[in-house]
């Protein structure tokens, strides 16, 4: 066994009890390995009964080497944000089709553990971002992101007015729906279907991506990752920012949203032989010429 996995903590979508069967079963072959296995406090709620040891996300993050995640891109955005503080790798195990994070089909996910433990894998560390909101000049929320935040209009409709800067240095005044600061991560996300750009998840960098600019000239910018982005709301209506679409927040005008890179980052190992071009061909559905 590898001896830099020898305790391994399970996660699996939340309220799923169906995850319950290849959950166990995992548990099971992974002690025949010789690991230590320790189960997330929710999971165990919603599997049965379990001899496993029963520990918070943050307890696993302190304990473990290797967090398996069960279920979609989804639960492992929300997995990867608490378990960012913390040096625990993170491997993917997607219950339907596979994502862009849970590459690993439950299927093989004996056989591909089995390697992994062994070490034969792919590591890829991917950058998160720290989001602060300030009002009147006092901070009044604070988030992490693995996708993106979002600045966007209200259930209102009405465009919104905002300026943004880089660094502390002007770069446009914008009206319209909103603006999407995305990670390499979530550049395949929200910010791929408002037009932005595709980023390599091995970049340290950051997508800006306008929603519905009122004007014809506002374009995606890309900035390096350790750039600080600044934006202040001038016409509010009822804006509100959102994170990876699991925190929000409502704004008011004057509101600022400052966005930086964390500094941890997400250690996610692949299966030997992953291959990021080919998961854009399956996932995006791009032709090839034979």
């Amino acid at each position: 066994m590898n001896a830099l996995f020898k305790t391994v903590g399970l996660i699996g979508k939340y309220k799923s009890p169906e995850i319950a069967v290849p959950l166990l079963a995992l548990g099971k072959f992974l002690e025949a390995r010789g690991v230590k296995v320790i189960i997330d406090g929710l999971t165990a709620q919603h599997i049965g009964d379990s001899r496993f040891p029963v520990h918070t996300l943050e307890e696993i993050g302190r304990d473990a080497e290797l967090a398996i995640v069960l279920g979609g891109d989804g639960t492992m955005l929300n997995i990867a944000r608490v378990l960012a503080p913390f040096d625990v790798a993170l491997v993917g195990i997607n219950q339907g089709r596979l994502g862009f994070l849970t590459d690993i089909s439950i299927d093989t996910m004996c056989e591909t553990i089995n390697a992994i433990l062994d070490g034969s894998c792919v590591t890829e560390e991917r950058m998160l971002v720290e989001a602060e909101v300030f009002s009147g000049g006092r901070k009044v929320f604070g988030v992490l992101a693995f996708n993106d935040v979002v600045l966007s209009k209200g259930l209102k409709g009405s465009m919104i007015e905002f300026e943004v800067k880089i660094d502390g240095r002007f770069l446009y005044a914008l009206r319209g729906d909103g603006l999407i600061v995305a990670t390499p991560t979530g550049s395949t996300a929200y910010a791929l279907s408002s037009g932005g750009p595709i980023i390599h998840p091995s970049l340290q960098a950051m997508a800006l991506v306008p929603i519905c600019p009122h004007t014809f000239s506002s374009r995606p910018i890309v900035i390096g990752g350790d750039g600080v982005v600044e934006i202040t709301l001038r016409s509010a209506a009822d804006a509100r920012a959102h994170f990876d679409s699991h925190s929000h927040f409502d704004l008011n005008n004057g509101d600022r949203i400052l966005v930086r890179r964390y500094k941890h980052t997400i250690r996610l190992l692949h299966p030997t032989g992953h291959d990021y071009y080919s998961m854009l061909r399956e996932k995006l559905h791009w032709t090839e010429f034979y």
